[in-house]
C-alpha cells in the first residue's frame, strides 16, 4: 500500500508532525511516535502542557475522535497545506507495515457498542485468540496495533467522531446496531450523522445490521438487497443468510456449511441480563467472531461467560418490593428507551445534557411503562415537554441542584421513593448525557447507587 514495508513510518521522521488533542487518544499517538523517535507537536488549546495554537508549517497533522472538521484550529491546518489524517487511519496505515496479516473488525451503533465489543473480547478470551478490542473502548488503535507481537485480530469500537475522520480503514466485517439522534450537534444534522455510521459498512467487505432497528434497515435497504456480503440479526426466526431466535435458542444460518443448516450459538440463558436489546447485542457480537473464523461453540463459550459492566442495568438493590437500578450509561434517547422498555413499570430518573436530541419518540413509545418522572439538568424542560404532550397523566418531579451533586443524588432519590410502588422498579436512565452536573455518568452511577444504599436499602 505505501511501497516498500516500512515507507510510511520512515517518511515521518523527516516530516513536521502534529497530534490534534491530548486526551488518551492524542497522547497514545504521541507516545508511539516517540517510540519510533519520531518527534511531534501536542496541541490542545483546553489541556496544560499542550501547545494552544498552530503558528507553524506541519507536513501532517493526526486529529484525535471529538474535534469538528470545522474547528478554526483544522481549518488553519488545511490552509497551509497540512495532510490531515484521523487517528483510525493513522493506525490503519501503521498497522499495515509493521502487522500487515492483522484483521479487523469493526462496529458502531448509537447504543449497545461498548457491551458488543466487550461481549466480542468475551468470546476472544474463551477462543484464545491473539485479539483484543480496542478503539471507542479500551485501549486507542494505534496502541493495539502497535502491540508486541501482534494481535491477529482487532475489534474495533468506532463512534461517529471516529467514523467521520476515517477513509482509509478497511474491515473484515463490520457490524451496525441501530441508528438514532445523537450528537446531532456535533454532526450538523440526524442524517451526517447517520452518513458517518454507514460508512463503516462501506468500508467492510461483510456488513452486519440489525433487522430489528428500523433507521438501521431503512437505511441501508439497497446494501441489504444487493449480493454485497450484507447479513441481518434480529429477534425473528431466521432466514437462510440471517442470525436470529428461535423459541430459547440462538441460531446462525449466515455462517454455516450450508443456508439450509441452522446451527446454535447460544441459549437466552446464557446472555445476562436476558433482555431484548442485551439479546440483540450478543447476536451482533457474534456475527461478527463467526465472520472471522471463530467457531459456534466458543462463540456461546464466550457469551456465557461475560458479565454486563458497570452502569449498565446495574441492580443496586431491592427493598420494599422496589428494584433499584443504575443506568446511567444511557446518555441519549435511544439508549434509555432500551431500558425503560427492559421494565414493566418504572419511576423514571432522566435529564442532562440532551445534545441536541429529541424525547418525543421515546416518551410516545414508553408512556405507558412510566409511573412518573424525576428530572434534573439542564435540559429537564425539554423531556418534561415531551411528557406533558404525550403523557401528560404522569407526575413530574423537578429536582434542583441546591448543593452539590451528592446531595442532589440524595433528592432525587428520597423523591422517587415516594413515587415508587410494590412490584415497580427506580430506573436511573438519563437520556441525557452528565456533564452539567456530573464529571461523567459513572460518578452520576455512583452517586444514584450511594445515595440508595445510604436512604432506601436496610
Amino acid at each position: 500500500m505505501f511501497g516498500n514495508e516500512s515507507s510510511f513510518l520512515e517518511s515521518l521522521s523527516s516530516k513536521r508532525i502534529v497530534v490534534v488533542g491530548a486526551g488518551v487518544t492524542g497522547s497514545a499517538v504521541q507516545e508511539f511516535l516517540a517510540s519510533r523517535n519520531i518527534s511531534s507537536d501536542l496541541i490542545d488549546e483546553k489541556v496544560n502542557g499542550a501547545r494552544g495554537s498552530v503558528d507553524d508549517r506541519y507536513d501532517l497533522a493526526v486529529i484525535s475522535p471529538g474535534w469538528k472538521k470545522d474547528h478554526p484550529l483544522i481549518a488553519k491546518l488545511q490552509r497551509a497545506g497540512t495532510e490531515i489524517i484521523g487517528e483510525i487511519d493513522f493506525a490503519w496505515r501503521v498497522k499495515c507495515e509493521i502487522a500487515p496479516h492483522q484483521k479487523w473488525a469493526g462496529l458502531t451503533g448509537t447504543n449497545g457498542k461498548t457491551t458488543t465489543v466487550q461481549m466480542i473480547e468475551s468470546i476472544f478470551q474463551a477462543s484464545n485468540r491473539a485479539a483484543i478490542a480496542c478503539g471507542n473502548v479500551g485501549v486507542p488503535a494505534i496502541t493495539a496495533v502497535s502491540h508486541n507481537p501482534p494481535y491477529d485480530f482487532l475489534a474495533l469500537e468506532l463512534s461517529s467522531f471516529q467514523l467521520d475522520w476515517s477513509h482509509e480503514a478497511r474491515y473484515e466485517a463490520a457490524a451496525l446496531l441501530n441508528i438514532a439522534p445523537d450528537h446531532i450537534d456535533w454532526h450538523g444534522s440526524f442524517d451526517a450523522y447517520a452518513e458517518a455510521k454507514l460508512s463503516l459498512l462501506r468500508a467492510s467487505q461483510i456488513a452486519i445490521i440489525n433487522a430489528d432497528d428500523p433507521e438501521a434497515r431503512a437505511r441501508t435497504t439497497t446494501l441489504a438487497s444487493q449480493d454485497s456480503g450484507a447479513i441481518q440479526y434480529s429477534l425473528q426466526t431466521p432466514a437462510p443468510g440471517e442470525i436470529g431466535l428461535v423459541e430459547n435458542l440462538l441460531v446462525d444460518r449466515a455462517f454455516s456449511a450450508s443456508s439450509n443448516e441452522a446451527q446454535v450459538f447460544a441459549e437466552l440463558t446464557d446472555i445476562t441480563p436476558t433482555v431484548p436489546h442485551n439479546v440483540s447485542n450478543a447476536m451482533a457480537a457474534a456475527a461478527l467472531a463467526l465472520a472471522i473464523g471463530i467457531p459456534h461453540e466458543e462463540v456461546q463459550q464466550g457469551l456465557a461467560k461475560f458479565v454486563l459492566d458497570r452502569h449498565r442495568l446495574e441492580i443496586v438493590g431491592q427493598a420494599d418490593g422496589v428494584t433499584w437500578i443504575d443506568d446511567s450509561k444511557a446518555t441519549n434517547p435511544h439508549a434509555a428507551m432500551a431500558a425503560l422498555l427492559s421494565q414493566l413499570q418504572s419511576v423514571w430518573i432522566a435529564g442532562g445534557l440532551a445534545k441536541g436530541a429529541s424525547m418525543d419518540e421515546l416518551i410516545a413509545r414508553c408512556a405507558s411503562r412510566i409511573r412518573g418522572a424525576i428530572l434534573i439538568g439542564q435540559d429537564r424542560e425539554l423531556i418534561a415537554t415531551a411528557l406533558r404532550t404525550h403523557a401528560p397523566e404522569i407526575p413530574i418531579v423537578m429536582i434542583d441542584m441546591t448543593g452539590d451533586a451528592r446531595n442532589l443524588m440524595i433528592d432525587v432519590v428520597t423523591a422517587a421513593a415516594t413515587l415508587a410502588q410494590e412490584g415497580d422498579c427506580v430506573l436511573l436512565a438519563p437520556a441525557c448525557a452528565s456533564m452539567d452536573q456530573f464529571k461523567d455518568y459513572k460518578e452520576r452511577g455512583e452517586l444514584f447507587a450511594q445515595a440508595v444504599r445510604e436512604k432506601i436499602l436496610p
